[in-house]
């Protein structure tokens, strides 16, 4: 230090709170914090997810979803700058629907993805995993049109399981075997006012309830309590991500890049590439990507994103040749993973996981054409005793688990 110098100190930024946080935080026995759109929130509840993720597909798991990013769009325009920025028609959602969808750039590669909400009264919700609001903006240049930030101020619990319909009707006195999958209606839990929407990311049956910040604290008792005889749980991150691998459904930053952050062209994806065709409306007007997308659909993608299911014997014997016990962790992992065929490499896992339902090792995977075709046999990578082997492995079609009480 120079004589005379002076010194500042520079503090960190602060990670906000969930507006559910003095609820939450007191359940976190093990502290497993983790950071998520900048915010303080739990891997699980328990040391172990074993449990919360026992809820999702036996009872009811309550998980606190607010770090969404949810933007508010109305005015004149709200359905055309929507149209524009989407991959499915906008035309065609109703008053009370959700559309689940990607977004994409110029050049048909996906940006992020999330849900748009026809709230009614010419408001929509849209929600994404990333920050939209400058990209949003950029593409509403000329039209009229009020898009609002309300991250902060939206609360929202994903309420998950085969008993979910049971606790939230018996909390706002509805009827919910009437509303059908993705989407919404507006009423009360207790005296509080929310949204419930038949939508969520554990691929079973479940709602999502969004509710003023403010109140969130109020929500969250009425769940509770109403869910106590049903086994309700509270769910932190973990249970969640071993129930999305089983659905195969994709998350930002594991599975893939955003386009806006990819560092280079080959971390980029196109909806065809990653599963998420179907939500591409071949037939709507112009929207960002839709000649890339046009061209890329005669033509097929070069890439598949699938599931592989590991050969269990060919696993325990890699493990045995060293004298150990297969080594199974109870939590997902989320890394590459290199798949070959054939000797030479096709892909590349994102993440996996051991499936208590369906007792299988699990994997999500980008394998190149024409080797993401189901029951292609595959090797995959995997370290056993610091040394890389390779285990059997089929691709499979997405999702793994799909119990008919989802959409039912």
């Amino acid at each position: 230090m120079f004589p005379g110098a002076i010194t500042r100190k520079i503090a960190a930024p602060m990670l906000k709170t969930s507006p559910f946080h003095p609820r939450t935080a007191p359940l976190v026995r093990a502290q497993t914090w983790r950071r998520w759109s900048g915010y303080q929130m739990a891997s699980a509840y328990d040391p172990h997810p074993d449990r919360e993720y026992a809820a999702i597909r036996s009872s009811a798991a309550l998980i606190d979803v607010s770090p969404l990013y949810k933007y508010r769009i109305q005015g004149k325009d709200a359905v055309r700058l929507l149209d524009r920025t989407i991959t499915r028609d906008m035309t065609k959602l109703k008053p009370g629907q959700v559309y689940y969808t990607p977004w994409c750039d110029a050049e048909g590669k996906v940006i992020d993805d999330g849900t748009v909400t026809n709230l009614g009264g010419g408001g929509y919700r849209l929600t994404s995993a990333d920050s939209s609001f400058r990209w949003l903006h950029m593409n509403a240049v000329g039209l009229e049109v009020e898009i609002e930030d309300i991250s902060e101020r939206v609360g929202a619990l994903s309420i998950q399981g085969p008993l979910s319909r049971a606790i939230l009707s018996a909390a706002t006195g509805a009827d919910l075997s009437s509303l059908k999958y993705f989407r919404m209606i507006e009423t009360r839990v207790r005296d509080t006012p929310v949204a419930v929407s038949r939508t969520g990311y554990t691929g079973d049956l479940g709602y999502e309830v969004w509710v003023d910040a403010a109140r969130a604290v109020e929500l969250w008792d009425a769940l509770m309590e109403a869910g106590k005889p049903y086994g309700i749980t509270p769910t932190g991150v973990w249970g969640m991500d071993i129930a999305r691998i089983e659905a195969g459904l994709i998350m930002l930053d594991v599975d893939y890049f955003s386009s806006h952050h990819a560092l280079i062209e080959s971390r980029k994806s196109t909806p065809y590439e990653i599963n998420l065709g179907w939500a591409v409306s071949p037939e709507k007007g112009p929207f960002n990507g839709h000649r890339a997308l046009a061209a890329e659909r005669k033509r097929g993608p070069a890439w598949g994103f699938v599931g592989l299911e590991v050969d269990w014997d060919s696993f325990e014997r890699l493990f045995r040749a060293r004298g150990l016990p297969p080594q199974i962790p109870n939590i997902a992992w989320r890394a590459s993973a290199p798949v070959y065929r054939n000797g030479a490499q096709v892909g590349y896992a994102t993440s996996g996981c051991w499936s208590p339902i369906l007792k299988k090792s699990l994997a999500l995977a980008h394998l190149r054409s024409p080797h993401f075709a189901p029951r292609t046999a595959v090797r995959l990578e995997v370290t056993v005793e610091h040394h890389r082997k390779l285990a059997n492995a089929v691709v499979r079609k997405l999702p793994f688990y799909d119990p008919e009480r989802k959409k039912a």
